[in-house]
């Protein structure tokens, strides 16, 4: 059996949204110097942890830090393209059903980031520098669920949709739950991938990427027009972050990217898709709940030589570019694959 698929776009429509890619980007590159020179001034400085998450001396990482040329280098750089996608939505592409959700979740998630960096810059260097993870992800999980009852309530969303199924499957209030349960699993998980230099820029952008596609075939030109300006805010910010990096995102930015992310999986009815789409993630997020079940259940025992599994590569002896540049075709294939899948679902 075969079919065919013919997606007929307005040409201004199809422009309007491919330029808000290109002002993503355009606004963010104006923005970066301003960041820069505030992030310097006033020392924006990185502090490592020196703790891993269930509370022992981090001996790898700081070994893995160590190695690294001495140098300072700022963080919460995410403010640039969390202030240019904002800028460029609110001027040209705000829509009640189609944006209104995904900014807030965005802006929402970017406040929480924020306030942890805030903490980690001002921070004597030591412990887990930064918020506990529980007061994250309680945070994180109040910004969700705001959301979720905005998407249940406001957008009147009731049902998922099951690739192979002609019609949605109907949930009800249930999609709540499963809104928070998305949103923050996919910000913890973008949050945690967020540890060299280039690697979560490249990552998000992959994704978004893929989304605006995925958006632009529902005829959601929103959401996509939404994906192509974080995907040019991303790309403007990537190139300074390219190693050696000259500023890292923070918590700002890969909190704001994977609740973002999580949210327009919701909207577009593909959240089945998201653990494809997002495999690396999925991975980044997944060695590192491994490995802390092994250290409590196993009294101690790693299964890898550090988590999230990036540093485990790295410390095998893989450089830092090369871990970088696998994970993003890594990346990029499971996001064609993502979308062979969506294809196969909803038009076969």
């Amino acid at each position: 059996m075969h079919s065919t698929l013919f997606v007929a776009v307005d040409t201004d429509t199809l422009i309007r949204t491919l330029l808000l890619g290109f002002l993503g980007f355009l606004v963010s590159m104006l923005i970066t110097p301003v960041y820069t020179t505030l992030a310097y001034k006033w020392q924006w400085w990185k502090r490592p942890r020196t703790a891993t998450t269930t509370g022992e001396q981090a001996t790898v990482f700081m070994k893995i830090h160590n190695a690294k040329p001495k140098r300072k280098v700022p963080t919460m750089a995410g403010m640039i393209f969390v202030v240019a996608a904002v800028l460029v939505t609110l001027c040209f592409n705000l829509s009640r059903t189609e944006t209104w959700l995904p900014l807030a979740a965005f802006v929402g998630a970017a406040g929480v980031g924020l306030l942890d960096d805030i903490i980690n810059v001002r921070g004597d260097g030591t412990g887990i520098a930064g918020l506990r993870s529980r007061i994250k992800l309680l945070l994180t999980t109040l910004v969700a669920l705001v959301g979720g009852w905005y998407f249940y309530d406001k957008l009147d969303v009731t049902g998922i949709h099951i690739p192979g199924m002609d019609t949605p499957m109907h949930i009800g209030w249930l999609i709540v739950p499963l809104f928070v349960l998305v949103v923050v699993a996919t910000a913890n998980a973008v949050n945690i991938s967020d540890g060299m230099d280039g690697l979560a820029g490249g990552l998000t952008s992959i994704a978004f990427g893929v989304y605006a596609i995925i958006a632009a075939l529902e005829g959601r030109f929103g959401v996509a027009g939404f994906c192509l300006t974080i995907v040019g805010a991303l790309l403007s910010y990537t190139w300074f972050n390219i190693g050696p990096a000259r500023f890292y995102m923070g918590d700002i930015g890969s909190f704001a990217l994977g609740t973002a992310l999580g949210v327009v999986a919701m909207i577009t009815d593909t959240v089945l898709l998201l653990p494809i789409i997002g495999l690396v993630f999925v991975a980044e997020a997944g060695s590192s709940a491994i490995q802390i079940l092994s250290k409590k259940l196993r009294h101690g025992k790693k299964v890898f030589k550090i988590a999230p599994i990036h540093y485990h590569f790295q410390e095998m002896g893989w450089p830092q570019t090369k871990v970088t540049m696998r994970f993003w075709v890594v990346g990029q294939v499971c996001a064609v694959l993502g979308l062979i899948v969506f294809l196969l679902g909803r038009y076969i």
